[in-house]
């Protein structure tokens, strides 16, 4: 069997790139979370708000320290598997990664260690300060990535010479026209998915009845947050919708399965299997005009479809449909869940109703897939294209033998899911372990009171005093 290096190169990239983005997209929405924590802790002085930010800082560190160690492979892979797209975009993508490194990177490696372990050596104050820090370098770090995905699905502000692309407009570069709904959505989509994270394992807690006020407070405060989060999403969601469909038809052709050139009247398919050999729906469920109404918001809007491409030009439709339902359907869900939280809520029984419990322990991981489904719909919705309308994927392969890039994705899966098996056992370590004991803060708050370095040099003279008794001794 005759193995293609393109093929082989994308599937290794592709595996690559959707084990990273588990971990930002929690770390962002999570370091959000427990910057709010430790403010309305230092508001309210309400211990359960130190509680929820001091045994969720671990679950940050950890997942953060993946999403770095998983994010380096991502740079080299462009170097050897595209080095062609590189050498052809580098003059704009190069400066934008560089500017993620040297704006969030720098300041989440300089306020990490503050953040993680200087609890008990320098104020409160200072603390939370790292704390906000931290959180707006992962908002600043999405934010270029995002800026360079973006780019690349709706290319501007550039120019083209000897093959290569020049910056002609770095304002236009940055704020292309997908940039600000991309960006938006993303860094909502890692609070939803931070949110639930946070609610499903509270959930666990209260089903275990287990460390009930912890769970109580953290169940509650995710609740509300799903219940702003979620509409605001799908809001969000419709305003992409209409700009991808400006902007890249096809891929809104294939999220939706509209296969005439042009159509009227677009039914919203609940349910079909997309047939590219015959360009046509199979076992089609639709509702009449909803499609129109919402693509284009109007009742018999025109849609073009996609036929109006050659068949070279379309990406992988099942791929693309079905990514679309499982990220809309998981985001119902939650929709869903936060107001069935509402109505529990206004009867009492929100931290009691089990079969409601047991729901949100299970969309624990639902916001990370629809995280992915949500990537592949936008990667692979692109396709044929590596830059849209301007640059094939096929033409920005390396000419790597085959065999070695197989190799190498063997590798990968093999190293990877090692690390992914790591990371699943210590967090469940953390979990059962559980939060920190009142008990416990109310030892470290004393410590807390002093500045960091008072309480550092206390420690020294205490040690000292120990040290000369032992030699006493």
């Amino acid at each position: 069997m005759d193995l293609d290096v393109a093929i082989l190169s994308r599937i290794q990239f592709a595996f690559t790139v959707s084990f990273h983005i588990i971990f930002p997209s929690i770390t962002i929405g999570l370091a959000t979370l427990i910057a709010i924590w430790e403010g309305m802790w230092l508001k309210t002085h309400n211990p359960y708000y130190l509680q929820l930010a001091k045994f969720w800082i671990k679950p940050f560190a950890i997942t953060f320290g993946m999403g770095v160690v998983s994010g380096i492979v991502l740079s080299y892979e462009f170097g050897t598997n595209f080095s062609k797209f590189s050498e052809m975009t580098g003059a704009i993508l190069g400066p934008l990664m560089a500017y993620e490194v040297l704006t969030a990177f720098f300041m989440e490696a300089g306020f990490l260690g503050v953040m993680l372990f200087g609890w008990q050596r320098v104020g409160r104050k200072l603390h939370f300060f790292a704390t906000l820090v931290v959180m707006t370098g992962t908002w600043i770090s999405a934010f270029w990535i995002i800026v360079a995905n973006s780019w690349m699905q709706t290319p501007a502000g550039y120019k083209i010479i000897d093959g290569k692309f020049e910056v002609e407009s770095w304002m236009a570069v940055i704020f292309n026209p997908s940039m600000p709904y991309r960006f938006t959505h993303m860094l909502m989509a890692s609070f939803i998915t931070a949110t639930f994270v946070v609610a499903g394992i509270c959930a666990y807690y209260l089903l275990k009845k287990q460390h009930i006020p912890f769970a109580k407070k953290g169940l509650s405060m995710c609740m509300w947050f799903a219940l702003v989060l979620t509409p605001m999403q799908a809001w969000i969601g419709d305003m992409h919708g209409l700009n991808v469909q400006h902007h890249q038809p096809t891929k809104l052709a294939a999220m939706e399965g509209i296969w005439p050139a042009e159509e009227e009247n677009v039914p919203l398919l609940l349910f079909a299997m997309p047939n590219m050999e015959t360009e046509s729906n199979d076992y089609e469920v639709g509702i009449p005009n909803l499609g129109s109404l919402i693509l284009t918001h109007s009742w018999d809007g025109a849609v073009q479809g996609l036929k109006a491409v050659p068949p070279e030009d379309r990406p992988n439709v099942p791929l693309v449909f079905w990514s679309f339902r499982v990220m809309v359907g998981i985001g119902f869900g939650m929709i869903g869940i936060a107001f069935l939280a509402l109505l529990l809520r206004r009867k009492g029984r929100l931290f009691e109703n089990k079969p409601f419990l047991a729901l949100v322990t299970l969309f624990t991981p639902m916001g990370v897939i629809a995280v992915l489904a949500g990537w592949y719909v936008v990667e692979i919705g692109r396709q044929p294209w590596i830059v849209y309308n301007l640059v094939r994927t096929s033409e920005i392969v390396s000419p790597l033998p085959p065999e070695r890039v197989l190799f190498t994705l063997i590798v990968f899966v093999i190293i990877y899911t090692l690390l992914l098996g790591v990371y699943i056992y210590f967090m469940r370590k953390l979990i059962k372990k559980g939060p920190p004991s009142m008990k416990a803060l109310e030892q470290q708050l004393i410590g807390m009171k002093a500045p960091g370095y008072a309480l550092a040099w206390v420690k020294l003279l205490q040690n000292k005093k120990v040290q000369n008794k032992e030699g006493e001794k």
